[in-house]
């Protein structure tokens, strides 16, 4: 072993090599050796080179004792010896190739054919990598390679690989050695390439491709022969030739290079596959040549897809072929070109040319022109809606060029070309034709026609209305329907031709109606049930008698068909609103009607004239019409449920259905043609059939196991399906479609229809998966029965298509069936033996058949069934699957076997089918095994999902599976990868493989291989493999080298690669961003670095759209000036409007993100610089930039792009609105940047402004105004007229025209009233803290008020569901509004009503009389004074109930866990209602006993659930409540006990009471505690005291002291608690003081005041004497807050209150035996002293008395403080104690009189003595305190002083006397002036 450096080299142990698991040790041995020798440096490669060089040609060789070098030993071989010779010594590397080309020479015995696969792909690595080195190899290479390619005869032909890797090789070495190639050497090359271009084998096609290309410089003069065979060959590789073409020499131009492709298209000998191929060969051409190419030659790619291919008679043959050129066309100019290669210019410049080519130009009205063909309409019409959709916004040129040519359109002959015209009017969104034009057409031959259009364009824009509500009147909708309904009635007036278009038109109409919901179609229902029912009679004896022709016959089927169509949309989009019981019956009898019909007309079809029922009409055949009735029949049964239908209607529906997707008879073809093709052996497959009806196949699929081709690029797998594709759907097979479809869901991949024969089946099967669970066990039995004999019925012999067609519904029909299982009778039905059993029986012969996709339903039917079926029937199905293994060696039989293991463990649960694990495990390894390449795929599959469905403990062994994984990688060729092996490793990967390093070293070296894989899928596969790893075991992998490479990979042209990528690098931010982002250098941490992201949106922002290249240049006004931005209109860089749209998302959440983050430095630029933070990188440096980003967005003609700028200039007004200039503090920052932000909210204004940009910046202006930053009204500027002019606007009745924008349509008229009045609402709201507010919101308050409540009202009545109310100053809706407009507006008036509310509460705060007259209905308050006070009103106001029952309907409805908006809207309704129940309002409301109670239970539940924040609000709530109540009684006191505990103010102080109990109670007692801070609950406890205080004052005297002394009780309990750690007593003890307060005067005979005060001090100390000889925080708490409380209420009594002596006593000796014990109670003991002290000297005898007792005390204190006199800094506490008792003694010493000073100052002075030590050399804190306190007394009492001085000892007073002349020099030292001194102020 060789350490080099970090790498260590471990040379081959050949007895490892040779034993047990000798491949799994030689590959894990290369693997190491790979690795380490890229690490080491060339010089340490040296010593181990010669080794390592013996090592790799002998494992080639496979000696006896070797393995046989498999793929990945070959590769790894390969690998390693490049890596020597590119980094180590190259002398060796002749005798290496020398070697291996011996090894490939050996013919007597010829080498394993393992070793020379090895031999010869190691040559051509070598050779590729270093031919130029040795070039006197290339001769014999070129000879060895070709004599293997050579070796291959028609009786003994060489393995495909053997070929393959030939050609290959011998490509490679050309490559860097072709200059070494003889004349003789490369005719030989270029003959064999050719020979091998013809080979079967497509790997050798590929190779020999190689070899061409790579000869064609040294060969050129062979190029033409050669040319010619190139043209036939694989898709892989034709692009890349003509690629190259075209980029070097130029051997064909573009045209030739297309003209190639196409001319085999559309050969007549073509075969389905050829010609798919052949568009793959497209897909790769047009992929190579890049977006460059397709843009500048996208009309010549257009133009050659129309007329060599579309409109070539090779293509237009049969309607299978249209639509089958039609999709692959598709592929190619919308998923391809439009989605991927074309920028958003190119999509502009591609609208304009088809329209201008073919839109334009029909109808041809120039004399020699021709309208174009309408297959090339299609696609044009097809590819133009894709490219508009996909632009998103499209610019005014875009519209003017498609808008007149889609409405011509409409009109065109062509039923397909109408229906697509329709489409994509519908994706423009416009509607310009007059709708008269509809019921009075003029008189052309085509007006039916015209006609017809003009209704799918109708129908198709109605459609859209519900997706854009704003931009459309409803009365529209009902002219629509009036309309049809008129045409239906005169229907009958016409002839059948005329009569049948109209009806046509009228349901079409009435259908696309019933897209608009319950609210239009409730009020038409009645006339619809009407119409339906006559339009769909019970068909009688005469319906199917002889001699109807076949054009009544079609007219009745259609005007069936198009009545059926209008109730399947009204059941679709109207369910279970309005599908009643009594409409269900209604409407199933209906549906019975109509499919009785269709099977008349079946009856009777055999009498009319074939030859005449065959011709080919405009629109659907009457065979096409009666199938597409019959869907619709089975479609509306379905969306109707069965609850309303009799059993014998379920059991009709049955039979038909089975009849027609299962029975012999459902066959709609010739069935003579069937029985030939059966007979002569043509039939192949039914997937292969190209009639469009393959046999009446279903189109649904059924396939939920993993998809195995999701590591496949989009276009590819698209095109590849067209192989397998019978049925190709298309929107002109059902119209219905045209209002069905979501506008989101691109045309061409949404679920169009499919043909009507084929929808017809795809009904019934759905129709039966939804009838058959719902049977009891005998009816099911039989309908099985019944199914599965016509499978097997002898008549399908004769007709082998019909057969297959039938299994395969049968089994899609089964698979639908048992998803539908979910009920508890459904289990139990399908559990019985009668049902199971023939099921299982059919499933397990039909899941061996060859066909891919009923082995999947099948097996997926199995699995579904096993789970129902219960344990018994399980153990029995695996035991047949197993028998199956082993006695069918058929690959497709045991392929399907294996799907049905997985199946079953995936449905049944790792749980159920445990038991079962080992025994599945074992065969489905053997299965991997097997040598046929579709087993060991889907074995691999299925084990993928065993161990997926397996819990963790029951999943089988990874270290016995990695080992065979190993295997099977290890034998799968170049030509045979399969991706279901890395599928299989996902869900290997699991925790405990990091416990095993053997097994996590194999895994990682495993997926290391897989990710050098050359094929895209396989690296797909690898990178999710590694991304399950990352989850289990991400320590032991290499995060920097594999982002790295995903980094690498972003940067494919491969989309699964690159996307596969972008999931990868999600996740491992996802797991770890900080740690990414340092990888990246550390930018993109917003949080550190915002202003690395502002860079980067900032540059994507600076580059223009296409819209705004296509569109006029903006003119940018005045005030625009001020960002810098020009008008110009150079050449810029492009980007994706969606791109900028991302980016300014990106800018929005950084700004809300930084401003969440605390961090005030990125706020505040003046902190900033405080602390040292570096300014360049912080939010606030790019204020100017964030602003300039805005405004370039609010100019862009994007709506999504201007309302993504307006929210960023919010958040910058928001964040930084308090935020003060750093230059000048005075200023706000933004006030710099007004003229900005005004210029930035202009274009808002415009007149292409939507309603919601409009919407949007109205709520910017407000947010701006009320942010404070400018506060002069008269320096507002735009901003403020703006919002002035939107509140003029508001004022009227009609449309609005804000700004420069066009009239708005009813519903955004009132959209923006609700912004406009949500706007000033938030003013409103603001002026509360925003004085300035008061003088913008003021002149317009009597406007406002009336607005305010009338939007109220409008809210309140959509929410009732009453009819909109009359006219008011709010303006009037639309007509329509009673019905669509409430579902439109309704989710703005949720957002815009508490704003609103909250704005009237403050009003009603304020008593502003223009909200009383509001409130009261009138527009104006009234200019005098009303005759009758506002509180004696006997009725409420007029709007009282509309705002009460707003107000009470959110509080009913909020809760605890509800949102903070939710808490913050409780909030304001409780502010409103605190208002509402005031007399002036609510007059005698809460005088009915009704309304009071459930307003009192209302408050009873937010006492018991809304957190501490609501019941604040609650309780004043209650308290205003309370008073109006007074108000209301005509006395104010009760002498009946019982009444006043029965009265409503009781019940109001009840529940404060509650909430008091409830905030106060500690978590011991069981009380439900919320979030809520200890500031709210503080809060809280004092509101809802002084609440109970108001409602205790509306009782008379006698009562009001009770319910005094009841809260004096309940604060009582808080002073004893000793539960809480929250000091709520502290801070609530003005509450106390509140219930004390009582009026001087105020009489109390009995005396209950002072019995309360003397009870309440009594307790206050016992709860101080309890805490005797008891320690710790909670103790001292409690003596505080006792302490505390005892002294306020001695202190807040009157002076008249008798306190008894004893009490007086002990709560002076309580306080001073505190202060004297000098612990963490001391100071509060001084602060109680000191108040006591201080508020004696009024004259209070009681506390004159307390005094008296506290000096002494106070003495012994500051004596005791004196102790640490000689500290340098005594404790804080005794330094805040002595000072409290200084100040004490001050108020004392200045209350007494001049005659008893001296006394006082013989007490105080020998205190404040001992903290004298004049001797030390600087005074202590305490002595500084003594000396100052003795000459405050001094000053203030000089007589005394002296007096007192003079009766001190003789060293206390030498003491005073040095100290007072040591602080009196010092001062006098201190008082000397400074010597004058000039300053300078530097600017």
């Amino acid at each position: 072993m060789a350490a080099l450096g970090d790498a260590i080299i471990e040379l081959l142990d050949e007895s490892k090599v040779s034993g047990e698991n000798g491949e799994i040790y030689l590959f894990q041995w290369l693997s190491s050796v790979d690795a380490a020798v890229k690490k080491a440096t060339p010089e340490q490669l040296k010593a181990n080179q010669t080794a390592l060089e013996e090592d790799m040609v002998k494992i080639v060789t496979a000696p006896e004792s070797f393995p046989l070098p498999g793929r990945p030993v070959r590769r790894l071989v390969a690998s390693c010896l490049k890596t020597l010779y590119t980094r180590g010594e190259t002398k060796s590397l002749y005798d290496t190739s020398q070697a291996f080309l011996k090894l490939l020479a050996e013919t007597k015995p010829p080498a394993k054919e393992s070793s020379r696969m090895a031999a010869m792909y190691c040559i051509g690595e070598l050779m590729g990598t270093f031919g130029s080195q040795v070039m006197s190899l290339m001769a014999e290479v070129a000879s060895v390679t070709i004599k293997m390619y050579r070796a291959s005869s028609p009786h003994i032909q060489q393995p495909i690989i053997v070929r393959a890797y030939s050609l290959y090789a011998l490509a490679k070495a050309l490559g860097t050695a072709k200059r070494a190639v003889t004349d003789s050497a490369a005719k030989d090359i270029i003959r064999y390439s050719r020979n091998a271009l013809s080979d079967r084998a497509l790997a050798v096609q590929r190779a020999a491709c190689e070899v061409g290309s790579e000869s064609s410089s040294r060969c050129r003069h062979s190029e033409e022969g050669k040319k010619g065979q190139k043209e036939d060959e694989d898709e892989d590789d034709i692009p890349g030739a003509h690629a190259s073409a075209e980029e070097s020499k130029p051997i064909m131009t573009p045209t030739e290079m297309l003209q190639q492709l196409s001319a085999h298209f559309n050969k007549p000998q073509a075969t389905r596959r050829t010609r798919v191929g052949i568009f793959d060969c497209y897909a790769a051409l047009l992929s190579l040549l890049g977006s460059s190419f397709v843009e500048t030659n996208y009309s010549l790619v257009v133009t050659h897809l129309m007329n060599e291919i579309v409109t070539n008679p090779r293509n237009t043959g049969s309607r299978y072929e249209i639509l089958f050129v039609r999709s692959l066309i598709e592929i190619i100019l919308r998923d391809l070109i439009g989605v991927r290669l074309f920028s958003e210019q190119a999509q502009i410049a591609a609208i304009q040319e088809l329209a201008n080519t073919y839109l334009k130009r029909w109808p041809a009205l120039m004399p020699g022109s021709s309208a174009p063909n309408q297959l090339c309409l299609v696609i044009a019409l097809r590819e133009v809606s894709g490219l508009v959709q996909q632009l998103g916004n499209a610019p005014t040129l875009v519209q003017d060029a498609l808008l007149d040519p889609l409405l011509n359109l409409l009109a065109h002959p062509s039923h397909s070309v109408r229906i697509n015209t329709a489409w994509a009017l519908r994706v423009m969104e416009k509607l310009q034709r007059d709708i008269s034009s509809l019921t009075t057409p003029a008189a052309p031959s085509d007006i039916h026609l015209r006609a017809l259009g003009h209704a799918y364009g109708l129908a198709a824009l109605l459609a859209v209305i519900p997706d854009r509500p704003l931009y459309v009147s409803y009365d529209v909708s009902a002219k629509v329907f009036d309309m049809a309904v008129q045409i239906l009635k005169r229907a009958g007036e016409h002839d059948v031709r005329i009569a049948q278009i109209e009806i046509e038109i009228a349901w079409t109409c009435i259908a696309s109606l019933m897209t608009l919901g319950p609210n239009f179609v409730r009020p038409h229902l009645p006339q619809l049930l009407v119409l339906w029912r006559n339009a769909l009679p019970k068909p009688t004896t005469k319906d199917g008698a002889p001699g109807r022709s076949i054009s009544e016959w079609e007219f009745l089927l259609h005007v069936r068909e198009s009545t059926i169509g209008a109730v399947h949309c009204f059941l679709k989009y109207n369910s279970p609103t309005l599908v009643t019981a009594d409409v269900t019956r209604r409407i199933s009898s209906l549906l019975s009607n109509g499919l009785a019909f269709a099977n008349t007309y079946l009856t009777s079809r055999v009498g009319l004239n074939q030859e005449e029922l065959l011709a080919q009409t405009n629109g659907l055949m009457i065979d096409g019409r009666e199938a597409l009735l019959r869907s619709r029949v089975f479609q509306c049964f379905s969306l109707l449920g069965f609850s309303g239908v009799t059993e014998s209607v379920q059991s009709s529906l049955l039979q038909s259905v089975i009849q027609l997707f299962a029975s012999p008879d459902g066959y709609a073809g010739s069935s003579m043609q069937a029985a030939i093709a059966t007979s002569s052996g043509s039939f192949t497959s039914i997937w292969h059939s190209v009639d469009g009806y393959a046999y009446g196949l279903t189109s649904l699929e059924v396939d939920d196991g993993p998809t195995e081709l999701a590591n496949r690029d989009g276009v590819e797998m698209s095109i590849d399906d067209m192989c397998l594709k019978p049925i190709i759907t298309s929107l002109e097979h059902d119209p219905l479609y045209l209002c069905q479809l979501s506008m989101e869901e691109n045309s061409r991949h949404g679920h169009e229809p499919p043909p009507a024969a084929t929808a017809a089946v795809d009904g019934s099967i759905e129709l039966f998966a939804q009838l058959l669970p719902l049977q009891d066990v005998a009816q099911a039995s039989r309908v099985v029965t019944q199914v599965l004999s016509f499978v097997g019925s002898v008549k399908l012999e004769k007709n082998t298509g019909r057969k297959a067609a039938a299994l395969v519904n049968v089994a899609f029909a089964l698979v639908l069936t048992l998803r539908q299982a979910t009920s508890n009778s459904s289990r139990q039905m399908f559990g019985n033996s009668q049902v199971s059993s023939p099921i299982s029986t059919f499933l397990k012969d039909v899941v061996v058949d060859s066909d891919p996709a009923l082995r999947k339903a099948s097996s997926e039917a199995i699995g579904r069934l096993a789970s129902l079926a219960g344990t018994n029937f399980l153990t029995s199905q695996v035991k047949t699957l197993v028998d199956q293994v082993v006695s069918n060696r058929d690959p497709h039989g045991r392929a399907g076997c294996a799907l049905a293991f997985g199946a079953i463990h995936a449905h049944v649960g790792g749980l159920a089918a445990g038991p079962l694990l080992k025994t599945t495990a074992n065969v489905l390894m053997s299965l991997i095994n097997d040598p046929h390449p579709v087993v060991h795929f889907w074995a691999l599959s299925a084990l993928a999902r065993v161990i997926d469905a397996a819990s963790l403990p029951t999943r089988p062994s990874s270290p016995a599976l990695w080992p065979a994984l190993q295997g099977v990688h290890d034998r799968i060729s170049r030509a045979g990868r399969s991706s279901a092996e890395h599928r299989c490793s996902h869900y290997c990967a699991r925790p405990d493989i990091q416990d095993s390093t053997r097994t996590r070293t194999l895994v990682l070296d495993l997926v290391h291989q897989f990710v050098d894989e050359e094929d895209d899928g396989i690296c797909v596969e690898a990178i999710k493999c590694m991304q399950h790893f990352l989850m289990f075991a991400p320590d032991h992998v290499d995060v920097p080298d594999l982002v790295t490479r995903f980094r690498g990979y972003l940067s494919s042209t491969r989309r699964p690669l690159k996307l596969a990528s972008i999931n990868a690098l999600y996740q491992l931010v996802q797991r770890d961003a900080l740690n990414m982002s340092k990888l990246g250098g550390d930018k993109l941490t917003v949080v550190y670095n915002p202003s690395a992201w502002i860079d980067l949106c900032q540059r994507i922002m600076s580059r223009t759209t296409a819209t705004q290249q296509a569109a006029d240049a903006a003119t940018v006004d005045d005030e625009g000036q001020s960002l810098s931005v020009g008008t110009s209109t150079a050449a810029r860089q492009t980007s994706r409007w969606r791109t900028q749209l991302f980016a300014l998302q990106c800018l929005h959440s950084i700004c809300t993100v930084v401003g969440r983050s605390g961090r005030r430095e990125h706020l505040d630029l003046a902190f900033a610089r405080s602390q040292g933070v570096p300014t360049h990188g912080l939010l606030v440096s790019r204020v100017p930039d964030l602003i300039k980003i805005a405004f370039t967005a609010s100019a862009a003609h994007v709506t999504e792009i201007r309302l993504e700028g307006l929210a960023v200039l919010t958040d910058v007004i928001e964040i930084f609105a308090k935020i003060p200039d750093p230059d000048y503090e005075e200023n706000l920052l933004l006030e710099q940047h007004q003229a900005p932000i005004t210029a930035a909210l202009t274009p808002a204004f415009s007149s292409d402004s939507t309603p919601e940009i409009l919407a949007s910046a109205i709520r910017t202006c407000a947010i701006f105004v009320g942010c404070g930053v400018v506060k002069d009204v008269g320096r507002m500027g735009r901003i403020l007229r703006l919002l002035t002019s939107a509140l003029e606007q508001s004022k009227g009745s009609g449309m609005l025209t804000l700004g420069d924008a066009g009239e708005l349509s009813p519903n955004a008229s009132v959209m923006l009233r609700i912004a406009t009045l949500s706007a000033w609402a938030e003013l409103e709201v603001s002026s509360t803290h925003q004085v300035y507010l008061v003088q913008v919101v003021g002149p317009y308050r009597a406007s406002l008020a009336p607005l305010w409540v009338s939007c109220l009202r409008d809210y309140a009545s959509i929410r009732i569901d009453a009819e909109a109310l009359d006219d008011t100053p709010a303006g009037a809706l639309d007509a329509s509004y009673t019905s669509l407009g409430r579902e439109v507006l309704l989710p703005y008036y949720v957002k815009a009503w508490p704003v609103i509310l909250h704005a009237v509460a403050i009003a009603m705060q304020k008593d502003d009389p223009s909200i009383v007259a509001a409130m009261d209905g009138q527009e104006t308050a009234p200019t005098q004074p009303p005759s009758t006070k506002p509180e004696t009103r006997e009725d409420p106001v007029t709007f009282f109930f509309v705002i009460f029952g707003l107000v009470y309907e959110a509080l009913a409805t909020s809760s605890a866990d509800t949102s903070l908006d939710a808490r913050r809207t409780s909030i304001v309704s409780l502010q409103a209602l605190k208002c509402l129940v005031r007399r002036k309002y609510c007059g005698r409301v809460f005088s009915d006993p009704p309304l009071f109670e459930e307003l009192l239970n209302l408050f009873y539940r937010m006492a018991l659930t809304e957190p501490s924040a609501v019941q604040l609000h609650l309780v004043e709530a209650i308290a205003s409540l309370a008073d109006s109540i007074k108000a209301s009684s005509k006395s104010n006191g009760h002498a009946n006990g019982e009444n006043v505990l029965a009265s409503p103010q009781a019940h109001c102080l009840r529940i404060c009471a509650y909430i008091l109990r409830r905030v106060m109670s500690g978590p011991g007692s069981g009380a439900v505690h919320d979030s809520s801070t200890p500031a709210e609950k503080v809060r809280l406890i004092i509101s809802a005291f002084e609440a109970f205080s108001a409602v205790a004052v509306t009782f008379g005297t006698s009562t009001r002291e009770d319910f005094r002394a009841l809260a004096v009780t309940m604060y009582c309990d808080l002073l004893k608690d000793e539960t809480s750690e929250l000091d709520l007593v502290g801070p609530t003890l003005q509450a106390l003081k509140a219930l004390l307060d009582r009026p001087a005067n105020y009489s109390d005979p009995e005396n209950k005041y002072g019995k309360v005060v003397h009870g309440l001090l009594s307790s206050c100390l016992m709860h101080v004497d309890e805490m005797s000889g008891r320690e710790g925080p909670m103790c001292d708490k409690k003596i505080k807050n006792n302490l505390l409380a005892a002294v306020l209420i001695l202190t807040v009594i009157p002076s008249n209150v008798p306190i008894g002596r004893p009490v007086i006593e002990h709560c002076c000796f309580l306080v001073s035996q505190k202060l004297v014990d000098g612990g963490e109670v001391s100071l509060t003991a001084a602060h109680c002293a000191k108040t006591l002290i201080m508020t004696s000297t009024s004259g209070n005898p009681i506390l004159r008395q307390c005094t008296r007792l506290l000096i002494p005390g106070l003495v012994e204190c500051l004596a005791r403080a004196a102790g640490s006199s000689d500290e340098a800094s005594p404790p804080e506490r005794v330094m805040a104690t002595v000072g409290e008792i200084n100040k004490a003694f001050s108020a004392l010493f200045l209350s007494l009189g001049e005659d008893t000073r001296p006394r006082a100052l013989g007490v105080i002075m020998p205190a404040l003595i001992l903290f004298l030590d004049p001797t030390r050399p600087s005074p202590t804190p305490l002595h500084r305190e003594g000396i100052t306190q003795l000459l405050s007394l001094a000053a203030a009492s000089p007589n005394a002083f002296k007096d007192a001085t003079a009766r001190l000892e003789a060293p206390m007073r030498e003491t005073l006397e040095t100290s007072v002349r040591q602080a009196l020099g010092s001062k006098i030292q201190a008082a000397e002036p400074a010597k004058p001194q000039i300053s300078l102020r530097s600017f």
